[in-house]
Order: C-alpha cells, then structure tokens, then sequence
C-alpha cells in the first residue's frame, strides 16, 4: 500500500536543513546512468601523504559495520570503536530480501524465513498476508547480537581495525584538514574490565551510535522526537514455536500501543514479543502486557529469558552532517515511520556514506571536505526521502483511532495491497501499480475511512 501511495511523492526531495540555498540541478543523472557516475574530490582537496586517509566509525551496528567494511575495502585506514560487542538492541529483527544480497548475508544468520504474517486488528480480527510471495521469497528474521558481530567481523577481515570501546567526546579540528582527536574508554584484557582512556587522531568520523549518539552532540546535530521500544525474548515449548515456524504477527489497537503495532516474531529458539510507542512513553509496560495478552494462548507458559528496551528515532535530525563528520544509520533518524524499519536503512545509509567518502578522497589518497560528504546526503534523500513521507502520513491516518486501524487491517486483506506492500518492501523500490487497481484501492480506501469514521461517531455516543 505504500509504494502505490509512492508514485505521488516521486521527485520530492525534502530541502537539506544544513543548507536551504542547496538544491538539486536539473541536469541530476537519472538512477540507471548514477552507478556510472564518478564522484571526485574537491580540487582543493590536499593529497594525503605518507600514509592513507584516516576515518573513525563510532558505533559496531549495523550501519557501522557496513560502513566500516566499506571504507576499509576502499582503501581508507579506518576503526571502528564499539562498546557492547553482544549488543543485543530490542528490534523485531526483520530485513527485506534485497538486503540479503545486496550484503551478501550468508544464510546461517538468518533465524527465520517469515512466508505468513497476521495483521491483528483491535477487535482481534485477523487477516492473513503474504499469499502474494513467491516461492523464493521471504522476510528474514535475524537476532541482532548475531547479525552485528557479522557485519562487525567482515569489517576487521577487510582491514578495519574493531576496538572494543566507549565513545566519549570528539575535539574539533583547529585548522582546516587539521585531525578530529576522539576519546574514549577501551576495554581489553590488560586492563581488567576497568578502561584505559584513550585518543585517536582521524580525518574524518561516521556517527553510527544510535539514537542517542555522542557524535551527534558533538556536532549539535540536534533532537527529535523519539519512541521507546520495550522487547521481550520469550522462549516457548516446541509444539507452539512450530505455530511460529514461518510466521509473525502484528497487533494494533489502542491497547498494545497508541500510536505504533505490537508484535511478535519468530527467532531461532524463541518468540520476540514487543511494542512501542512515542506518545506514551511512561506506559510502555503496560502496553507491553497487552501485548502478551492479545497473543497469550500462542505463547502461554513460556519463559522470559530477555528483557530489552532502547530508544528508536522518528524522523531524521535536524542536522545530518557538518564538515567532516557525516550521521547515519539511528544516529541520523533513519527509522521508518508506520512500519519501524530501520536494520536496511542503517546498513545502506552507512555504505552510502562510506562510498562518498572513498570516491571523494580517491581512495583515501586525498582530503575530503564537506562537499564530498553532502554528496551522500543529496543522494539519500533523493532516494528514500519519499518513503519516509509515505509512510509518515500512513501512520497518522491509519494509526489515529481503532476505527481507523480497523479500516487499515481491512485493506490488509486485498491482495493487490499485500502484492503492491512485499514488492516495495523486499527490494526497496516502488512497485509498478496498474491504473485501474489502484483506482479500486482509491476507492476501497475511502469506503474503509468512512466505515471507520462512523464506527468512532457511534462509539463516541456510547461513551457519552
């Protein structure tokens, strides 16, 4: 349903809060001749010498791994600084099909292969999806301590050297093309658990800390609104896991979440059963119980083996970039609205920003400045911002009311929108639509909005 909502959005581009004067020339190469399009350094750019350029990723996510991999591949001295190595972020875990190959993600990480999922509307109706898929196709559901410590470890194999450490705070340069001295705490053996403090002198740094990034108050990057996600890891008996097999669900309604979904998806051994919400940040516990609740005759008598919770982004920073130190990932708000996705956005934003950083300094032989990074920016929002803004006016019109969740599982149920949904989310790109179907969802749209409108009137009566 997004990606018909797309085709009205495409060739917006979201103005760069950096710099409003900026915008795109109109002589922009179109996305099937950008592959070829070759990014060089600024002419002012100063060859590096004596050694290579010199980049710090502060944060081992996925987005820092992606990038730190990248950066190392493209001949850039590079280190990536994380402090949890068995980070364990509660996130649902789901990546689209592409994302397996486009980064060449071996199949053992994979937990499961989600074929089915249920959306569960408040009055607890539920409607089945993914009828549509094709038989090679699948959600991947990956535990995120497993895929990180991946992306980290391919990084170190491609020259990246992993240090096991807390970020602390970032000295600006004093002269142009002067180093970025980072401090932080490193953790090794030599130091018995307790830290050494540390500097590091570099060219230029990618934040990668997630929502409560150090680099980006460094910058002063500033706030956004933001959602607690509260996550429970629940292991449950065999018989009922089969159920999971290749299945996830997904809750709405008031009562699992005011203004998000609850859910619960199948990991290797285990359920991981969560919500979340911005609005009601206090009452996340109590959202979480509803939550189980709803799903209680799936997962009763299960143990609780893991209790998360962790800030998720809901809109981009008001500033992504500033001289040589560049956000992605969390750090920058890459988090989808409607849906919460954010592993694919983190993972892409981090390679993105990692290509314009080698392209620019010619393969780590040359200076980047703050032109060679925007590229990065331009090219990102050129590509996803409609995305963000579909899905961002989805969740305001369909995530308001029960009434209106009900309406939205309901047009769940049409096949052409389950079709239209998986294409665009497994490969990431808008789905061709065909005229006349998306004049029926047009219509299907509205009967189900009005349904709902006057479900609420009659409700609202009653509560009178």
């Amino acid at each position: 349903m997004a990606s018909i909502a797309l085709k009205t959005f495409i060739g917006l581009r979201q103005s760069s809060p950096e710099n409003n004067s900026l915008t795109l020339s109109k002589s922009l190469p179109s996305a099937q001749t950008h592959r070829r399009l070759r990014i060089n350094a600024s002419k002012s750019s100063p060859r590096v010498t004596g050694r290579n350029l010199r980049v710090a990723v502060v944060g081992g996510g996925p987005a820092g791994g992606a990038a730190a991999e990248t950066l190392a591949k493209g001949g850039i001295e590079t280190f990536l600084i994380e402090r949890k190595m068995d980070n364990c972020k509660p996130c649902g875990g789901a990546i689209p099909l592409c994302m397996v190959g486009e980064f060449d993600l071996p199949l053992d990480i994979i937990d499961r292969k989600v074929t089915k999922m249920k959306m569960i509307s408040p009055s607890n109706v539920a409607v089945d999806i993914g009828q549509t898929l094709k038989p090679h196709e699948y959600i991947g559901m990956v535990r995120r301590e497993v895929l990180d410590a991946y992306l980290r470890d391919r990084a170190a194999e491609a020259g990246a050297s992993v240090l096991n450490g807390l970020f602390l705070k970032m000295d600006m340069p004093k002269a142009p093309n002067s180093p970025y001295v980072l401090h932080y705490t490193a953790y090794d053996s030599k130091t018995n658990g307790a830290g050494e403090k540390r500097t590091l002198e570099v060219d230029a740094v990618i934040g990668a800390d997630g929502a409560n990034s150090r680099v980006a108050k460094s910058i002063n990057a500033g706030d956004y609104e933001y959602a607690i996600a509260f996550q429970e890891r629940i292991k449950i008996s065999d018989d009922k896991m089969k159920y999971y097999e290749n299945l996830a669900e997904m809750y709405v309604g008031d009562d699992v979440s005011p203004d998000f979904y609850g859910w619960v998806f199948p990991k290797c051994d285990h359920v991981a059963v969560g919500t979340g919400t911005v609005t009601h940040k206090a009452d996340i516990k109590k959202f979480q119980l509803a939550t189980r609740l709803r799903a209680d005759s799936k997962i009763t008598g299960g143990k609780i083996i893991r209790v998360e919770a962790h800030p998720i982004p809901e809109h981009p920073r008001p500033r992504r970039l500033q001289d040589r130190v560049a956000l992605v990932g969390d750090a920058a708000g890459y988090v989808t609205k409607c849906s919460g996705e954010g592993i694919y956005f983190a993972a892409k934003s981090g390679r993105m920003c990692a290509e314009a950083i080698v392209e620019g300094s010619e393969n780590g032989k040359r200076m980047v400045d703050e032109s060679d990074l925007r590229k990065y920016l331009e090219k990102w929002d050129k590509t996803y911002w409609p995305t963000y803004k579909v899905l961002d006016i989805l969740q305001k019109v369909f995530y308001r009311s029960n009434p209106a969740r009900e309406a939205f599982v309901e047009m769940c149920a049409d096949e052409y929108v389950q079709k239209m949904t998986f294409d665009s989310y497994l490969y990431k790109k808008v789905a061709p639509g065909n005229p006349i179907e998306d004049l029926k969802l047009a219509v299907n749209t509205i009967g189900s909005l009005v349904r709902a409108n006057a479900l609420r009137r009659e409700m609202d009566k009653l509560s009178v």
